[in-house]
């Protein structure tokens, strides 16, 4: 009996591990070419709070640690805004951009209660 307890001690150890190692506890993540786990290890070795995930279907997906979602939008407004682009309102989670009579919607989602997700086209800043 002793020896049943403690194989299954070392199995639940293990598994439990392998979940916590692999960031497997975490919400999906709407990027299909990512890991959870790579998301979380490029925003820990960033000296940046912004961080650009990847470049997926005519969108660029970044990364914020930051839980005060007008942190965040304030950190959209300045980028946008050295691009060029004039900021117009907030309506839900789109924030919405004009350059030149062209507009822009930049999408934010909370991940996590740490984490939030910002996805921008990628012609925002030609």
């Amino acid at each position: 009996m002793k020896k049943v307890l403690l194989t299954f001690g070392i199995i639940v150890f293990l598994v439990g591990a392998f979940v916590f190692y692999n960031k497997h506890y975490l919400p999906p993540l709407p990027i299909e070419n990512l890991s959870k786990k790579t998301v979380i290890e490029k925003i820990n070795d960033s000296e940046t709070r912004m961080v650009k995930l990847s470049n997926e279907n005519g969108q660029e997906w970044y990364v914020i640690k930051e839980r005060d979602t007008s942190v965040v939008d304030e950190m959209i407004k300045e980028m946008l805004h050295q691009n060029g682009w004039t900021f117009k309102e907030k309506d839900g989670n789109g924030l919405f951009f004009e350059r030149h009579g062209e507009n822009l919607i930049v999408a934010t989602q909370k991940w996590t209660e740490d984490y939030l997700l910002v996805k921008i086209p990628v012609n925002f800043n030609e």
